[in-house]
């Protein structure tokens, strides 16, 4: 039998008969549905290596038609912080079902990349839940292939520092608004949010004033 190891995230646990459940797993590779056999027994190996809320890294074997087979699971980080905050948390779940679903309209191993790093950022009080949010919203329109133009407006002109801008919802990108609440400076921080991990840009200080405006902007252009 040919067995495959891997890191994976657990997207969603679903009960199956007397002791077995049918776990749903993002990979690098992509979504995998596995068969997790007497799981839910007090004394299975396996239990306490596919958490939610955490990197496991599994060795799936084949099985019968679309369904693998765990044969077993390890918990390399268990993001456990994500649960003291309710806000958090409720995100996490969020983060997790919206990742599910897009994965399966675009396949691409980015989408295990956005949800780690989405959970690390939530598992981490010094990373402000605003930017959290910002930076998925960016990371998984892009990933869908709508990513936020943060270098040209809607005309197709280079954004300017001299100018102000708002977000269209119906252009899906920045219009040019004499007194427009995006700045230069809204501009820089998304630039930056777009393109940095978050445990760079938990470093950058001073961006309390303008995070709601570029989260608002992010919200909207996610369109979830």
């Amino acid at each position: 039998m040919r067995s495959v190891r891997t890191p994976a995230i657990v997207l969603r646990r679903t009960n199956y008969g007397e002791a077995d459940r049918i776990l749903q797993l993002l990979t690098p590779d992509g979504k995998q549905s596995v068969m997790a056999r007497g799981v839910r027994r007090e004394k299975s190996r396996l239990a306490g290596g596919i958490e939610l809320f955490a990197i496991c890294e599994v060795v799936i074997g084949e099985g019968k038609g679309e369904i693998g087979i765990l044969t077993s699971s390890k918990l390399v980080h268990f993001f456990r912080h994500i649960m003291d905050d309710y806000d958090r948390m409720q995100f996490a779940y969020t983060a997790i079902k919206l990742v599910s679903k897009s994965s399966e309209m675009v396949q691409g191993p980015e989408w295990y990349d956005v949800l780690a790093e989405t959970l690390a950022g939530l598992d981490s009080k010094s990373v402000s839940f605003e930017l959290v949010q910002t930076w998925f919203y960016l990371h998984h329109a892009a990933v869908m292939g709508y990513e936020l133009s943060l270098w040209h407006d809607e005309n197709g002109k280079e954004l300017s520092p001299e100018l102000s801008y708002r977000y269209d919802v119906s252009e899906r990108g920045l219009i040019v608004v004499e007194g427009g609440e995006i700045t230069a400076d809204h501009i820089k921080l998304l630039r930056l949010i777009a393109t940095r991990p978050l445990r760079v840009l938990a470093k950058i200080g001073g961006t309390e004033k303008i995070m709601s405006d570029c989260f608002l902007v992010a919200r909207e252009h996610a369109a979830i």
